[in-house]
C-alpha cells in the first residue's frame, strides 16, 4: 500500500461532539484519493497531531494475494480506480462512455474547528474558531482535471453527535456529462454484524426486519417518486443482538423525499460501507459544462443502543430554528367522522363537542372542495365547492375560532382527478411518458409541477385559500406512487425534478404564510424524511389508527421523528381499518405518546366516554412540556408481547412510561419491567398515573405496590425493574416517576 513515510504523513481533522468522535484524513501530495474516514463512532478523547497520525496508520490494512498492488483507503465518495471492488460512490459518463472511472484529488480544505485539545496554531484554518465548540465541519475540494469533474465534499459533525454528508458534483469538462448516481459512504467496523431496516405498506408503515451482515451489498431503493410507506427510516448495523439500550449501533439515513437508494456493503477486504443518495432514472441529470447537482445528505448517527442512536437524531431536529416551540394542539380530524359527507350543522356540532373535551385545532378534511363528492373526481379544483357550502367556509371556520380553536384544511395540491376542470383545461400538465396516461391510483394522476404553469397555478390557488380564510393549519396529503413520472414533449423522467419543486412550493408558500403549519400526509406514513421534516411541523404516521397497529407504527417511526411532530390519534372503538374493537383507553394511551389528536365522531360517544376522554386530553396537555423535550426510551423487555416505553425529562427528574401488553405474555404475570434512563444515583417515587392506572386483567389480588407507589433508586428501576400489572392482551397501564426532593 502507500507508505506514509514516503509520500508524507495524512493530514487529519478530528471532530468531536457529545460523545461521538469522527477523523478524517487525506493525502494532500499524492495524485489520487480523496478523504476518508478513519474513524466514526465513540469518542477517542483529546488527540494531538501525532496521536491522530498513529490512529490513521492503526487502521492501515495489510496487502493480501490477488489484489491490487496499491492498497488505498476507501474514500467517503468511493472510486472505482482506487481498487475498490465494491460500488463507486460517482457513477456516469459522458455520451461516448469517457469518464466513467474518475479519481478525484484534494485540491484545497476548509474547516471550522478542531479537537477542543489540540494546540491552536494560528496557522491552521481549524484552530481560528473556539476550540471549545461541539462539532464541526470540514468541506473538501476535489477534482479530477482529465474526466473534468470537480466535487465539493462537505461533511458536519453536529453538536448532537449526529454526522451527516453530502457531496455536489460539477462538470468542470467539455460535453455533457450523464450522472447515475452520487452516493457518499461511511465506514462501518466488522463487528456491526447485524442489520436492522424497515418496511411496511399503507396502513402498515415501518415493520422492522434483520439480518446478518454478510459480503455482498444489501440494497433498498425506493421507486415510488416519494419517500415511500416501505422505506426504511434508518439502515442500522450493530453488534449482533443489539436493542435499544445494548450493543452498539451505527445508523444513517438519506434525506430525500423522492427516489432513494440505501446500501450496505461488505468486501472480502474487510471493508463495510454504508451508502445512500437520490435514485436517478435514466437521464434524469445531464450536466452542462458548468452546471451541478447537489447530492441530498447522508446522516449517520451512532450510539449504544437504538435509544441513542434517536437521541441524536430528535436532538438535532429541536435544535433547528424552525422547529415548533408552542404547545402542539391537541386536533380534531373529521375524517373518519362523516368522510366526504359535508354537512354545516353536523360539522358544527362536532366542533362544538371536540372543544367541550379540550381540543384545540380542528381540520376538516377530504370533500370540500369543487366536484368533490368521492375520491373519483375534483381533484385539482381547489375551490370551495358551493353546492355543498352556499355561504363558503367562512360560518364554519367562525364557530371554530369562536369555540377558541383553529381552523385547518386538507389539501392535496399535487394530484389531479382527470375528472376535474383543472385536468380537462389542461391535459399537458399531467406527468406522463410514451404518449399514453400512467395507469391510475387512488383515481388519480399527478400534476407536473416542474411545468412552470403548473406550478404556479397550484401556488396561486393555494395562496388565495390562506389569504381569504383564517387557516392556521394544512393537512397536505399525497395520496399515491409516481408511475410513468415522466415530464415535457419527450417524457423524459421526472421524479427530480417533480420532488425539487415540491420542496419550491412549499418554501415559498411558507414565506407567503408563516405562521401556518404543514403536516407531511401521503397515504398516511409515505413521506417521512428529515428533509421533508426541514419544511413540516407534523407528520402523519398511518392512516391506521388501530392502537395496536399503531404501538409498533409509532415505536419505530420515532426511531427518526419525535413525539411532538409524529401525529397520534384517538379513533372510534371500532378501528375504520382493521375491523379491531378496543377500550377508550387503550387508545387514548398509545395516542398519548405523539402530537395528539381525536378522529372520532363524538355524537356517537356517551356522556361518560366524553368526560374520560378529555381526561385523557388533560393529561396529554400536562404532559406537553415533557413530551416536546424529553428523551424518548424503550426497554429491551425479553417477552415480544410486553412493550415498554416512556420519555424522561432533559433533566431526568420526571418521566412517564407505558407498560403494554399487545398479546397474552408467555409467563402469566409477565414478570418485572425496567424503567429505563433516569439518573442512576437519584432516588424517584413512582406511581400509576390516571386515567391510565385502571388495570384490566385477570388478576385475582391487587398488584402490592400499584395503589401505593414505590420509592427507588434510577438504577434499580433500570436494572431489577418494578413488577408489572397482569393484563388482558391490547391494553395499557401509565406509570409516572419523579425524583425524591
Amino acid at each position: 500500500m502507500t507508505d506514509d513515510r514516503a509520500v508524507g504523513a495524512p493530514t487529519t481533522l478530528h471532530l468531536r461532539a457529545a460523545g461521538v468522535s469522527v477523523l478524517l484524513a487525506h493525502h494532500p501530495d499524492v495524485d489520487h484519493g480523496g478523504p476518508w474516514v478513519a474513524h466514526w463512532g465513540a469518542d477517542l478523547g483529546p488527540l494531538d497531531e501525532a496521536a491522530r497520525g498513529e490512529v490513521v496508520r492503526a487502521g492501515h490494512r495489510e496487502l493480501t494475494p490477488n489484489t491490487v498492488d496499491e492498497l488505498r483507503p476507501v474514500g467517503l465518495l468511493p472510486e472505482h480506480a482506487s481498487g475498490w471492488p465494491g460500488t463507486p460512490g460517482l457513477r456516469g459518463a459522458r455520451a461516448d462512455g469517457a469518464d466513467w472511472s474518475p479519481v478525484l484529488r484534494v485540491r484545497a480544505v476548509s474547516t471550522t474547528t478542531a479537537d477542543p485539545a489540540d494546540p491552536a496554531d494560528p496557522a491552521d484554518p481549524a484552530d481560528q474558531t473556539d476550540p471549545a465548540s461541539p462539532g464541526g465541519s470540514a468541506t473538501y475540494e476535489l477534482l479530477d482535471a482529465v474526466a473534468g469533474l470537480a466535487v465539493l465534499l462537505e461533511v458536519e459533525l453536529l453538536a448532537s453527535g449526529l454526522l451527516r454528508t453530502r457531496a455536489t458534483l460539477t462538470n468542470t469538462g467539455e460535453g455533457d456529462y450523464r450522472l447515475d448516481a452520487l452516493e457518499p459512504a461511511l465506514p462501518v467496523p466488522t463487528r456491526a454484524g447485524e442489520l436492522l431496516d424497515l418496511t411496511g405498506r399503507h396502513a402498515r408503515e415501518r415493520s422492522p426486519q434483520r439480518r446478518p451482515v454478510t459480503v455482498g451489498a444489501h440494497v433498498r431503493e425506493g421507486r415510488r417518486g416519494r419517500t415511500g410507506t416501505d422505506a426504511t427510516l434508518l439502515t442500522a448495523l450493530g453488534e449482533p443482538g443489539f436493542g435499544f439500550r445494548r450493543g452498539e449501533v451505527w445508523a444513517t439515513h438519506v434525506a430525500w423525499s423522492g427516489d432513494h437508494r440505501s446500501r450496505v456493503e461488505r468486501s472480502t477486504t474487510g471493508v463495510t460501507l454504508v451508502s445512500g443518495g437520490e435514485l436517478l432514472l435514466p437521464g434524469e441529470v445531464r450536466l452542462a459544462p458548468g452546471e451541478s447537482y447537489a447530492a441530498p445528505w447522508l446522516y449517520g448517527s451512532h450510539g449504544t443502543g437504538l435509544d441513542e442512536v434517536t437521541a441524536r437524531i430528535h436532538t438535532h431536529l429541536r435544535s433547528r430554528p424552525q422547529h415548533p416551540r408552542r404547545p402542539r394542539p391537541v386536533t380534531l380530524n373529521t375524517w373518519e367522522a362523516v368522510y366526504f359527507d359535508h354537512d354545516l350543522e353536523v360539522l358544527t356540532e362536532l366542533a362544538e363537542l371536540a372543544a367541550g373535551v379540550g381540543v384545540e385545532r380542528y381540520v376538516l378534511d377530504d370533500g370540500w372542495f369543487l366536484g368533490r363528492r368521492d375520491d373519483t373526481a375534483g381533484l385539482g379544483d381547489w375551490y370551495v365547492d358551493p353546492t355543498v357550502w352556499p355561504d363558503g367556509l367562512d360560518p364554519l371556520i367562525g364557530r371554530v375560532r369562536a369555540l377558541g380553536m383553529e381552523f385547518g384544511l386538507w389539501v392535496e395540491p399535487e394530484m389531479v382527478n382527470l375528472d376535474s376542470d383543472l385536468a380537462r383545461a389542461h391535459p399537458a400538465w399531467v406527468l406522463g411518458t410514451g404518449g399514453r396516461v400512467p395507469v391510475a391510483s387512488r383515481q388519480q394522476q399527478v400534476l407536473d409541477l416542474a411545468h412552470p404553469d403548473a406550478f404556479t397555478h397550484v401556488l396561486e390557488r393555494l395562496d388565495a385559500l390562506l389569504t381569504a380564510h383564517d387557516i392556521a393549519y394544512l393537512k397536505w396529503d399525497h395520496n399515491r406512487d409516481l408511475v410513468d413520472a415522466g415530464s415535457g414533449p419527450a417524457g423524459a423522467a421526472s421524479v427530480h425534478r417533480q420532488t425539487l419543486a415540491f420542496y419550491a412550493l412549499v418554501d415559498e408558500l411558507r414565506r407567503r404564510h408563516p405562521g401556518v403549519e404543514i403536516e407531511s400526509c401521503s397515504s398516511g406514513g409515505g413521506r417521512i424524511d428529515l428533509e421533508v421534516l426541514e419544511r413540516t411541523d407534523r407528520v402523519w404516521a398511518s392512516d391506521c389508527i388501530d392502537p395496536l397497529e399503531r404501538q409498533g407504527i409509532q415505536r419505530w417511526t420515532s426511531l427518526l421523528v419525535p413525539p411532538e411532530l409524529l401525529g397520534a390519534h384517538i379513533g372510534s372503538a371500532r378501528s375504520h381499518t382493521t375491523g379491531r374493537t378496543h377500550d377508550l383507553s387503550f387508545r387514548a394511551g398509545t395516542a398519548l405518546f405523539g402530537h395528539l389528536g381525536i378522529e372520532w365522531d363524538l355524537r356517537e360517544a356517551t356522556a361518560a366516554q366524553r368526560e374520560e376522554l378529555a381526561a385523557w386530553v388533560a393529561l396529554h396537555r400536562r404532559l406537553r412540556p415533557l413530551l416536546a423535550t424529553g428523551t424518548t426510551v424503550r426497554s429491551d423487555h425479553p417477552d415480544p408481547a410486553t412493550l415498554v416505553h416512556g420519555i424522561v425529562s432533559p433533566t431526568a427528574d420526571h418521566a412517564v412510561y407505558a407498560v403494554v401488553a399487545t398479546a397474552g405474555p408467555t409467563t402469566w404475570p409477565p414478570g418485572p419491567v425496567t424503567l429505563p434512563g433516569l439518573d442512576a444515583a437519584s432516588t424517584y417515587d413512582v406511581a400509576a398515573l390516571a386515567p391510565g392506572d385502571v388495570v384490566h386483567g385477570p388478576g385475582y389480588s391487587p398488584l402490592p405496590w400499584w395503589s401505593t407507589g414505590l420509592r427507588l433508586t434510577g438504577r434499580v428501576l433500570d436494572t431489577v425493574g418494578v413488577q408489572a400489572p397482569a393484563q388482558d392482551p391490547e391494553h395499557l397501564v401509565l406509570i409516572e416517576v419523579r425524583r425524591v426532593g
